[in-house]
């Protein structure tokens, strides 16, 4: 390293592993991105996307000035003059349609923004829109679901303490892909090897053997959309063989008698053909459970982007309660965050209702303030009052990611007025009138407030921003101006705005707001950050608690602090009306008939099913070419028996179509996957006109949402059915290509 070189401390502000990164500067540039091993939380634990955070801010398709669009003609522009023009169009919707014309799309990379992370919860209050989307209903809201109507509290979802336990049984989730997934952990494969060493056992339930099945001690191979009739099986076998053991937990559950009475006709046998797992599989996996000194049982994204995604995701924490491994050392337990954000700041209200009014074209009910992602193209496209003319959306691709993509490809230029917060012109943001561009990840500091309320570690670790913005509003401005245009109050004082929004945070807080915010005056994300810290569980409290934390503890400790492991929560975990954990919530057995409905129905020959890759996040990160390098990971996996009755071979184009869609896609037969399904990555189909992103125009693959019918949701939650779509699959000939 030469004089002039200086190295700076952060984090990968990517997904859930939080790693610490040493971010090499020379002058303006980014000469290199290595693992932190002095990090407390992840000790030099690192994947390919963290040593790419220079290449993303140094990209030069990255937007840094605001862009307008005239027809096909893009222009950049100064922020007053974008907002000036976001104002003229909002203005004209507004008069011409109403306020119920508004809706706003947010994306999951909204997570890494440090103040957008904070401050969308204001921006909502302020614009108000008739209509909410998000990421959620494509990827978690079945756990929202049956969190809050089992433990009152929609984000309260039970994390596998890994690092304990002798038994770790995973429903739908690849952490050799994801590192996690709402389970924040410095590296889950090392934990899993060290509790195999010890004597723990990994099972795998999945319908392809991934990475983390080919590491498991037995990979189950289940059919995809069948694991809420496996779980309740599992359960059956528990009642009737006298398994069950709530141990720490009698005399805090309600409705054992009806979680028997429910699961009484789900028996191994019953539910075999449908599940595609022999009976004494099912069974075995039910006595291993209850006969584990320590299980914890976990499931992700697999299980939530299926039919029955809430009835799977209630289900595995059924089976932790049912076992006495929920909120216990070594099953799953709920986290303590040094600074508790989610109370504060969530991404929408927190009392919402779980069900809200019926959306106009396809009368669905809102869930949990979302509606499902595939609703918004048909919000737009159906005339009538209501119809959707005026979009925010902020960090997010749902041409690409939201199911029914091609119809809402087609819906977007539809609208009047389409305003977008994004890092490119993708394939979604090309549709809209006005981009705002947001910080680059070494623009801005950070401190995860997605990954730490996942973590069962007690921590925390604060980056300053290596690059600070120049000549531009903070981003908290940016948002809370938003909010006020959409809202129709484009005059409002911003600092006035911010000053209420912080004195709501400390009246919730019980806290006098006058005397917090004159020891805190600097408006924005940190002083947001800094009360969430000074409150939390080992905060100061402003000088109540002398040697508490605040955010310059965090500041003085470039490598972050941790201080010991959760610990179990009891009585105080459950804010029910009941203030009991709610085993059977009605709303849950009134889906039950859907399931048996489902199990008599006739076996498509092939159904798809997704996948993603450790160098990829969903739509993002293909514009970087360390990661999209190499072999072409956009194939159809599909099982070696069923492409040779095909005739289908490596490296063949196959034809691919569902109710929704065709696409044409090289084939990779492997043994590693059921027979009858068949994959696909998640987050592909780049290079649309219009878009700006090079290096992912050359790699474009195939959407994989083209294949994913709109109408095709859990019913339950609203959220995407993603696993499990019938397709049929063919050959393609040297005529047809």
């Amino acid at each position: 390293m030469t004089s002039d070189t200086t190295i700076h401390r952060h984090s990968c502000t990517l997904c859930e592993g939080m790693c610490g990164i040493k971010v090499e500067v020379r002058g303006e540039q980014v000469i290199g991105i290595r693992p932190d091993a002095d990090n407390v939380f992840s000790r030099g634990h690192i994947c390919p996307k963290g040593t790419t955070l220079g290449a993303v801010h140094h990209d030069p398709d990255r937007l840094r000035r605001p862009m307008i669009r005239s027809g096909s003609e893009w222009r950049d522009a100064g922020w007053d003059e974008a907002f000036a023009h976001i104002e003229q169009l909002v203005a004209g919707v507004r008069e011409r349609h109403g306020p119920e014309a508004f809706a706003f799309y947010s994306g999951n990379m909204n997570k890494s923004g440090f103040d957008t992370a904070r401050y969308l919860m204001l921006l909502a209050q302020q614009a108000r829109f008739a209509q909410r989307f998000s990421s959620s209903s494509v990827d978690q809201l079945p756990k929202n679901v049956s969190t809050f109507l089992m433990y009152g509290d929609m984000w309260k979802m039970p994390i596998p303490d890994v690092d304990r336990t002798d038994l770790f049984v995973i429903f739908g989730g690849n952490p050799s892909a994801s590192k996690g997934s709402m389970f924040s952990h410095r590296d889950v494969m090392g934990a899993i090897k060290a509790m195999r060493a010890r004597g723990g056992r990994l099972v795998v339930v999945d319908p392809v053997r991934t990475g983390t099945a080919q590491a498991a001690d037995q990979w189950i191979g289940i059919r995809p959309g069948a694991d809420a009739a496996l779980l309740m099986a599992i359960v059956q076998v528990l009642f009737a063989d006298g398994l069950v053991r709530l141990r720490h937990l009698d005399g805090l559950v309600n409705g054992v008698d009806e979680m028997r009475r429910l699961s009484a006709g789900y028996t191994p046998e019953r539910v075999s053909t449908f599940c595609g797992v022999a009976p004494e599989v099912i069974r075995t996996l039910a006595r291993e459970i209850a006969a584990a000194p320590r299980a914890a049982i976990y499931g992700r994204i697999g299980t939530c982007t299926q039919e029955f995604g809430t009835l799977a995701s209630w289900l595995v924490d059924v089976v932790a309660v049912l076992t006495g491994n929920l909120d216990r050392e070594g099953g799953t337990m709920w986290s303590d965050p040094v600074a508790p954000h989610l109370k504060l700041t969530p991404p929408y209200r927190t009392d919402a209702p779980l069900l809200g009014p019926k959306n106009r074209v396809r009368g669905v009910p809102g869930i949990l303030g979302n509606y499902p992602a595939s609703c918004l193209a048909e919000e737009i496209d159906t005339p009538g009052s209501g119809a959707v003319r005026g979009l925010l959306t902020s960090g997010c691709n749902p041409v690409l990611s939201a199911p029914g993509s091609a119809r809402l490809d087609a819906a977007l230029p539809m609208l009047e007025c389409m305003v977008s917060i994004d890092l490119y012109i993708n394939e979604t943001t090309r549709h809209a009138h006005v981009i705002l561009p947001p910080l680059s990840p070494l623009e801005q500091p950070h401190y995860d407030v997605w990954s730490w309320p996942f973590s069962l570690t007690v921590g925390g670790h604060y980056s300053a921003a290596i690059f600070p913005p120049k000549e531009r509003p903070a981003e908290w401005r940016v948002l809370a101006r938003l909010g006020s245009i959409f809202g129709g109050q484009p005059e409002a004082d911003l600092d006035a705005l911010d000053d209420a929004f912080f004195a709501r945070m400390c009246q919730q807080l019980g806290l006098d707001p006058a005397p917090v915010m004159a020891q805190l005056p600097e408006r924005g994300g940190e002083r947001i950050l800094d009360l969430c810290i000074r409150t939390g569980p080992l905060g100061d409290r402003f000088g109540e608690n002398p040697g508490g934390l605040s955010l310059q503890s965090f500041r003085d400790a470039p490598d972050g602090l941790l201080f010991g492991h959760a610990e179990p929560q009891g009585a105080a975990a459950y804010k029910t009306p009941s203030k009991r954990l709610e085993l059977a919530p009605p709303y849950m057995a009134g889906d039950l008939p859907r399931l048996e409905a489902a199990m008599a129905r006739a076996l498509p020959e092939f159904v798809l099913v997704s996948r993603r890759n450790l160098r990829s996040l969903n739509s993002w990160m293909h514009n970087m070419q360390a990661l999209v390098k190499g072999r072409d990971r956009c194939t159809l996996q599909i099982h070696t028996e069923d492409a040779a009755r095909l005739g289908i071979g490596e490296g063949d184009t196959v034809e691919v179509t569902s109710d929704s869609g065709t696409v044409h896609v090289a084939a990779e037969p492997m043994d590693d996957i059921r027979r009858g399904v068949v994959s696909l990555p998640h987050g592909w189909g780049h290079g649309q006109p219009g878009s700006r992103m090079a290096t992912a125009a050359g790699h474009p693959g195939v959407n994989y949402n083209l294949l994913s019918p709109g109408p095709l949701v859990d019913a339950a939650s609203g959220n995407a059915m993603l696993n499990g779509i019938p397709v049929r699959v063919a050959p393609v000939t040297t005529a047809q290509a």
